[in-house]
């Protein structure tokens, strides 16, 4: 740049580059108003400080398989892959970058230094050592799959019929040419993995894992195999389940390379995911709609269902993707045909319906398409139409709507495998995969063991819980009951209701049972208002919210004032569209505590489960732990302390545009942990982190969750700040570990900061996840590991402080431990004493009486968050209907969000979620 010339401020492009800055100093930024601030340091995972000792020890094996490097001074190599066609457009289609790559092997073999690639599938490829050139510039071409497809030129086929058959056999090969550029990105050693597993994590060692794990993808997609992320399922159909509506459960399987202290290993898990079953096109619409005749098929449905769909066509044997469907029916969907008619080459044309072409010109059958629209599988504005009976779905096609509940109810239930069914089918996939014949795998030096991992586990005894009369007693293998028992805190049951929304319940008989069983377990539970409100029969074709309406009106009609508790008596258990309406009828509106129930066999332990919740949410305590008023709870009884559950829920596939719900559990009532109240906001859609924690209104006022909690805290704990807040946070990845550290945790400590600036609570921060792959099985036994197993080593991180819990009873299939990780401990937990905690919150769920997979306070925000979202159908929020008022902005710039409705006052600090 010429010195002499004055730098223009508003023209980047003229200004010098910023110098480097050295390795040893820190940069300085700069502050609005200019002044000058130093960058805070950013919070990082801590390590672990040791491990438990407490429990019984136990022998276990896991899921992991040991692997080898030997090969740790070599490197990995990153390339670039652009992929473009011989006219520079860029190539965009899936799934044809690793047929070109697969051909550039093939055809520049020793062009490339006879090197094996690991190829992503898009724009990433990865050898041993470096390709003989930098950047390395080649043609590839691939014979042109799609070159027998019909004309797309608004006519399935320009030819004279009887010349079809001749022409096609001579025709040549068609053939597609593409430019292929490997640039070089960056060289990554595999030492890094070895750094890896002393616990010195970097971007290198997490690069050299990818590669590997590219490795396994790589070699699924060779074998044909359809792959999600890092799992990858075969075309077998007896990995296929039907759960209905034309959706298959597919049964394949999740791998991926974990660093762990007893090192490198191979995690592999039976995995599912939803497929659109193969086979006749009309086939699938049937069961899709539940119709048994073609006549019956909703058109516009089956656009939707089948848009971008893949289909192979019968006349033609080729595949294609589906763009739409016709207006018309087959028989009369016109389009112009070319007929050759003499010698010279000179052409006439004739208007032609789809279905004469097909069955005069090409003369097939059809036995059913001529009322029926036609499938478009050229391109929307120059279609290309087939008849329906000429195609049929392609397999191993992901299902990517939202299932029903009765869809995801049945692949729950077939998925399930038991330990030692689940263990035969890892070892046999192990064999199957045979990774140790791997070219690459075998350059790399890896190899994988076949025999699980053995681990130490040990098992916590279970904590003593007190009912009522003062009883204690000690549950046995993570369950127990209320039979000739009292509720700890039972409720007082007044001026109640019923209403009935099904026509096929026995209301009197089930009242009586359940007064009788309340006053078993000590409940006082008065006899309702003798007038049951039954759904007059004319509202039941009603939209839900005009039944839901009609109901509180006869309820206003005919009692003396409103009710203080309503029995809701629903039609449809799994599913019923009344259940949000009524919910937030009466929690936002009325503030009145309901229970619905959906009776299908009434006996003492239904009734007993609907009593805990109805005695949680009014205000009772149906069982806590001994050790809670004992004041014997490390660091928790002695210090004021608040237990925090967060999680944020999303919108189901299918529907990316629906406001994600975040919602915030605390207890209250210190010293006990087994009261809480949640606090729920919308968010962006997709949003993982909590943006509501903190919102600060003018000067002196904060709207967030936070402020919230904390104040209902203060009020219901004798006027007591907490002094330790212990963070329980579900559904984030170990990706965003840090933004957690960093982003929800500031929030956080500036809303106390905004109570009390003085104030400087400890806190604890730890992450739940369940959304893993690690198992866990007794050797030579078909049963579960016991509630309580615990594992802090082995497969464990090298460095991180982590652990597995098992802390419930797996009764079916096999159990999925939770693995926890703790970013910080300011409060300063011994390893036990943090385990025997989260143990015991397992324990202190108010809707069951069994010990639960995961701390009662993140299920409980999951709860909350689920019944809230059902408060708005968020599917009715169109683009136009945004801009109504009742938003919220999540950030600036971000998309508005309609807000939900505030629970009212009466019921605000309830368990209403229970």
């Amino acid at each position: 740049m010429d010195p002499h010339v004055k730098p223009d401020p508003d023209n980047f492009d003229n200004l010098p580059p910023p110098p480097s800055i050295p390795p040893n100093v820190t940069p300085i930024k700069m502050n609005d108003d200019g002044g000058l601030k130093a960058t805070k340091p950013k919070r990082t995972p801590m390590a672990r400080p040791g491990i438990g000792k407490k429990g019984n020890a136990v022998l276990l094996l896991t899921n992991h398989f040991k692997v080898s490097v030997r090969n740790v001074d070599d490197y990995f190599y990153h390339y670039s892959v652009a992929l473009k066609y011989e006219d520079d457009r860029p190539v965009d289609g899936k799934g044809i970058g690793r047929k070109v790559i697969d051909k550039l092997h093939q055809t520049y073999d020793t062009e490339l230094g006879k090197k094996d690639f690991a190829y992503d599938g898009e724009k990433s490829l990865f050898t041993l050592g470096s390709l003989p050139n930098v950047n390395n510039e080649f043609t590839v071409v691939l014979e042109d799959l799609s070159s027998n497809k019909i004309a797309s030129n608004g006519s399935p086929g320009n030819d004279n019929p009887d010349e079809s058959d001749r022409k096609r056999s001579r025709r040549p090969h068609h053939t597609k040419t593409f430019k292929v550029l490997l640039s070089f990105a960056a060289k990554i050693p595999m030492k890094s993995i070895a750094a890896a597993l002393k616990g010195n994590e970097t971007e290198n060692s997490q690069e050299a894992l990818r590669v590997l794990d590219i490795i396994l993808r790589q070699h699924a997609a060779k074998q044909g195999c359809l792959l999600v992320r890092q799992s990858f399922f075969q075309n077998n159909p007896k990995n296929f389940t039907d759960i209905g509506g034309g959706v298959l459960g597919c049964r394949g399987f999740h791998s991926s390379f974990r660093t762990s202290q007893g090192g490198l290993s191979l995690n592999i898990d039976v995995s599912t995911t939803m497929i659109v079953r193969p086979g006749p096109v009309v086939d699938f619409l049937l069961v899709n709609q539940n119709v048994k005749n073609p006549n019956q098929l909703d058109w516009n449905r089956a656009r939707r269902a089948l848009k971008n769909l893949r289909v192979k066509t019968t006349h033609t044997n080729q595949e294609f993707k589906i763009v739409g469907i016709s207006d018309k029916p087959c028989k009369d969907e016109i389009f112009t045909l070319k007929l050759r008619n003499d010698g010279n080459g000179n052409s006439d044309t004739v208007e032609v319906t789809v279905y004469d072409y097909f069955v005069r010109h090409r003369r097939m059958q059809l036995s059913y398409s001529a009322d029926f629209p036609c499938l478009n599988v050229g391109k929307p504005k120059r279609p290309t139409y087939v008849p329906l009976e000429l195609c049929s779905l392609v397999s191993l096609q992901r299902y990517t709507k939202s299932l029903s509940t009765f869809q995801r109810a049945s692949l729950v239930e077939k998925s399930r495998q038991k330990p030692q069914e689940r263990m035969s089918v890892l070892s046999e996939a192990l064999r199957h995969n045979n990774y140790d014949a791997d070219p690459l795998l075998r350059v790399c030096g890896v190899s994988i063991a076949t025999t699980f991992t053995q681990v130490e586990g040990r098992v916590l005894q279970p904590p003593r819980l007190r009912v009522g009369n003062g009883e204690d007693f000690m549950p046995s293998r993570g369950r127990w009951n209320f039979n000739q028992k009292k509720l700890m805190e039972p409720s007082q049951i007044t001026r109640w209701a019923v209403v009935n929304f099904s026509a096929r319940c026995d209301v009197p008989s089930l009242i009586r049972d359940m007064l009788k069983c309340a006053n078993m377990k000590g409940i006082s539970m008065d006899e309702p208002f003798h007038h049951i409100f039954d759904e007059n029969p004319s509202m039941r074709r009603a939209p839900p919210v005009a039944r839901v309406e009609e109901m509180f009106q006869q309820v206003k009609q005919n009692l003396p004032g409103a009710p203080k508790f309503i029995l809701c008596i629903l039609a449809e258990r799994k599913n019923s569209d009344i259940y949000g309406p009524w919910k937030r009828k009466c929690l936002a509106d009325f503030g009145i505590v309901s229970q619905c129930i959906a009776p299908t066999r009434v006996n003492d332990q239904y009734l007993t489960n609907v009593l805990l919740k109805i005695n949680a949410k009014s205000g009772g305590i149906n069982s806590y732990l001994s050790i809670e008023r004992s004041s014997a709870i490390p660091l928790v009884s002695d210090t004021p302390t608040i237990i925090l559950g967060m999680d944020v829920s999303h919108g189901s596939p299918g529907h990316s545009d629906i406001p994600s719900i975040a919602a915030v559990v605390s207890s209250r009532q210190w010293p006990s942990i087994s009261r809480y109240r949640a606090s729920v906001r919308t968010q962006s859609p997709k949003v993982e982190m909590i943006d509501s924690l903190f919102k600060p209104v003018g000067e002196k006022d904060d709207s967030g969750i936070i402020r919230e909690l904390l104040v209902d805290f203060y009020i219901s704990s004798g006027k007591r700040k907490p002094e330790n807040i212990i963070i329980f946070r579900d559904g984030v990845s170990e990706s965003q570990f840090v933004q957690v550290l960093n982003i929800e945790l500031d929030q956080i400590i500036e809303a106390c900061k905004f109570l009390d600036e003085q104030w400087s609570p400890k806190f604890t921060l730890i992450i739940a996840q369940k959304n893993h792959h690690t198992k866990f099985f007794l050797p030579n036994s078909p049963d579960n590991v016991q509630p309580g197993t615990v594992i802090d080593n082995k497969i464990c991180h090298p460095r991180n402080y982590d652990f597995y819990m098992c802390s419930h009873a797996g009764m079916i299939g096999t159990t999925r431990p939770t693995h926890y990780h703790v970013l910080m401990d300011e409060i300063g937990f011994t390893a036990d004493s943090l385990q025997e905690l989260v143990h015991s919150l397992s324990y202190v769920y108010q809707r069951s009486t069994t010990a639960i997979s995961v701390v009662a306070p993140v299920c409980y925000a999951h709860l909350a968050a689920a019944q809230i979202a059902q408060f708005v159908k968020f599917e009715d929020f169109s683009d136009s209907s945004s801009s109504h008022g009742g938003q919220q902005h999540t950030a600036p710039g971000a998309i508005p969000v309609p807000e939900l409705p505030r629970l009212h006052e009466n019921v605000s600090s309830s368990m209403f979620f229970c």
